[in-house]
């Protein structure tokens, strides 16, 4: 590590920038800072700063820019991860009086002026995402120039760029690319919080390729203001009514982590009814309404923001008083991206983990979504082998893969040349394409190896080892030292009890059944390729009215009580996992977990009181007159029991099930719509005696199934009922996938 101060011409200037910076006429530069910034600005030299969040990574490249730019430099390019980011790194410059502006999909209309304040040399630094490196319009028309004219590049949460990397993002690995086009000389600067040394090697390496030079500046990780508590509570209830009970508890104002979009959500709400002043926040929120909740947390308006990882990289508030996880994040490493955003500028921050049973098959399900399958990968590459322009939308019909992990496809065959983004679509280079499964299976090993360190990690007190020693050992922090903060150094911190009232007031919160399942409207662009002659909108006469289900299966409470029934079709296809012997002993449910094992049952009375509650809700237009059950190969006894149940608890005729032809659907849930759509069409039917019964009914059917997947099959099922005469089709299903 180099430790070298810059020259003392330039040392009093850069000194002079910093406080310009911090709005602190007393500020000096931390140990490191001032060797990154030599390297930078005095030997053009490359750097790799991996220091803790608050260090002050982003003064480094401020004020090498500021430096750079006085001695005639071209502007920064910064690439970096999330619009949060980019919002808090904008007003951070303004303050020194750097003058920085963002390309991004949140300021589109804006793209015109940006070049033009670029053309007249009015920009010091440029905010780009790693996916703007693929945009064909920025590639074409501003990539080049800016490259000649860089005086730094800068790759904000560098560990991107790694495969081993925590958050790994294909487009980052264009930056390899991209650092290969820059004039010899042209500094770069990359910096992370979070990245054990196989991640510090390979980006090294990346960031050195063709011999250059890279100076490395790596401190220590520890962080002296947070107190870490593993509390381990035996169920989703108990867990949402401790914290229901002691959030006042907690110093500040925080955030609350789920692993699903359903849970941040279920949570935010009940912690509202126990009066809390919370916002959910998720990747589903529009950009003014993340910046509104962001803001509302840096001034404290809130108690706390109940948020995915949609929340992390880059949002800034140095006085965060609390982190609390309700379930774990897969990795060490990603649990201390995510903590460290706690007690950066406040003595004492609590950072609590309540992990949950659940939490493992959440993790398989995201680690198989991030890795594209060769035979997707084959069925791409051969359909763009024609030399024409694709949409993702046209690709569908030729690989069975749902439009998220398609457009990771894509990107991942993009970064390594096999295809390129053009306007409006993809299209193929012709360059030879490798799957490197042995690749991908050193990934798979490695975050295997991470989850089972983050289970060791959530061990009781009495098995566990100091936890912020533990979170720096998985980091390869040589400086690791037990705390004496944390629970096992000083035992527990953090209340153990969950107040009768409040489990109560969370059981009822999560037993309170009932989702909306809207129906489909359109029909999926390109079902023509796949044999199914339909496009456009479904005819009015041929859909189904809004329906029902129980939950989700990624929903607390109900939701994973379905998972555990529905067994290996799990959240999205993942399998659920269970320990044996939760009853006698609740921590066994944090056990290296099996698989479960379900076999087709009939519903029990617990299930079918829920199914009542959700249609007694159901504020149709007309009652139900009939039940028809979709027939199931996999779970007869329980959908017939299910439709039959209803029927009886609301006094209707139940006309039986719909017939299957040509040996009924095909595949299997997940895919795309246009697949899904061709595996069931023309393959679930109105039989004869079915057809007859419905010829006696005079109002609306109830149309009941197990798992609302891609809905597909509902839809289906629904048209050929209304094809036979029924005035009106209500969707019914026990889960929704999503």
């Amino acid at each position: 590590m180099s430790t070298a101060a810059p020259p003392s011409e330039v040392a009093a200037e850069a000194l002079e920038i910093l406080r310009e910076l911090t709005g602190r006429p007393d500020a000096v530069f931390r140990e490191g800072q001032d060797a990154a910034v030599a390297a930078l600005v005095e030997r053009s030299q490359r750097a790799l700063v991996v220091q803790r969040t608050g260090w002050g990574k982003s003064a480094v490249y401020f004020v090498s820019t500021a430096l750079l730019r006085r001695r005639g430099k071209g502007p920064t390019l910064l690439v970096s991860p999330l619009l949060a980011l980019m919002r808090d790194q904008v007003a951070a410059a303004a303050r020194a009086g750097i003058r920085a502006v963002e390309i991004s999909s949140a300021n589109a209309t804006e793209w015109d002026d940006v070049a033009a304040q670029l053309a007249a040399d009015e920009v010091d630094v440029l905010l780009v995402s790693p996916e703007r490196l693929t945009n064909p319009r920025f590639r074409e028309e501003q990539l080049p120039g800016l490259v000649e004219r860089c005086g730094l590049l800068v790759v904000d949460e560098a560990h991107c760029v790694s495969d081993w990397g925590h958050d790994f993002r294909p487009d980052y690995r264009r930056i390899r690319d991209l650092l290969g086009t820059l004039p010899t000389g042209t500094p770069v600067l990359a910096t992370t919080a979070t990245a054990n040394e196989r991640v510090v090697e390979d980006v090294a390496e990346q960031l050195g390729a063709g011999g250059v030079q890279v100076t490395t500046v790596r401190g220590p990780l520890a962080r002296d203001s947070l107190r870490l508590g593993v509390l381990r509570l035996p169920s989703d209830r108990a867990r949402l009514a401790w914290l229901a009970s002691h959030l006042d508890d907690l110093p500040g104002s925080g955030i609350v982590y789920t692993l699903t979009v359903a849970a941040a959500d279920e949570t935010a709400n009940l912690l509202r009814d126990a009066g809390y002043d919370v916002r959910a926040y998720t990747g589903r929120l529009d950009d003014a309404d993340r910046k509104d909740a962001e803001e509302a947390l840096r001034e404290n308006r809130v108690k706390a923001l109940v948020a995915t990882s949609a929340l992390g990289m880059g949002f800034d508030k140095p006085d965060l008083g609390f982190v609390v996880h309700l379930g774990a994040p897969s990795s060490p490493v990603s649990y201390y991206q995510q903590v460290g955003r706690a007690g950066r500028a406040v003595e004492h921050a609590d950072v609590l983990l309540l992990p949950g049973p659940e939490d493992i098959a959440i993790w398989q399900w995201f680690a198989t979504s991030s890795m594209p399958r060769e035979d997707h990968a084959a069925a791409v590459l051969s359909a763009m082998a024609d030399g024409k322009d694709w949409s993702v939308a046209r690709l569908e019909t030729v690989a069975d893969v749902r439009r998220s992990r398609l457009e990771l496809l894509l990107k991942v065959l993009a970064v390594d040349g096999a295809v390129e983004r053009v306007q409006g679509g993809w299209r193929s280079t012709g360059r030879p394409w490798i799957y490197d499964a042995d690749r991908y299976a050193r990934v798979t090993r490695t975050r295997e190896a991470e989850q089972r360190a983050m289970l060791t990690y959530a061990k009781p007190v009495d098995e566990a080892e100091c936890r912020m020693a533990f979170l720096q050992s998985a980091l390869d922090d040589p400086t690791a030292a037990p705390c004496g903060r944390c629970d096992v150094c000083a035992g527990p911190w953090y209340s153990t009890d969950v107040p009768e009232a409040a489990a109560e007031k969370a059981s009822a919160a999560l037993d309170r059944p009932g989702v909306e399942l809207a129906p489909r409207a359109m029909w999926p662009t390109g079902a023509d390729r796949l044999g199914v002659d339909v496009k456009g909108k479904i005819p009015p006469s041929e859909q189904l009215a809004t329906g029902r289900a129980v939950a989700r299966l990624t929903d607390l409470g109900w939701g994973q009580r379905l998972r555990a029934l529905l067994g290996d079709d799990g959240v999205g296809g993942v399998v659920e996992l269970e320990a044996p012997g939760l009853e006698e002993d609740p921590d066994a449910a944090f056990d290296v977990p099996v698989r479960r094992s379900v076999s087709d049952v009939p519903p029990d009375e617990e299930l079918l009181r829920a199914c009542g509650r959700v249609l007694a809700a159901w504020d149709w237009a007309e009652r139900p007159a009939a039940v028809v059950a979709i027939p199931s190969r996999r779970r007869p006894q329980l959908v017939s029991g299910v439709a039959q149940g209803l029927a009886r608890m609301g006094r209707l005729p139940y006309l039986g099930e719909l017939s299957l032809a040509h040996g009924g659907p095909t595949g299997q849930p997940g895919g795309n719509s246009a697949f899904r759509l061709a595996a069931v069409w023309d393959r679930i039917v109105v039989g004869p005696e079915l057809r007859a019964r419905l010829a006696e009914v005079a109002g609306p059917v109830l149309l009941v199934d197990d798992l609302a997947d891609s809905r597909w099959t509902m839809t289906v099922a629904g048209r050929e009922l209304r094809r036979a005469g029924a005035s009106s089709v209500l969707p019914f299903a026990l889960a929704l996938t999503a």
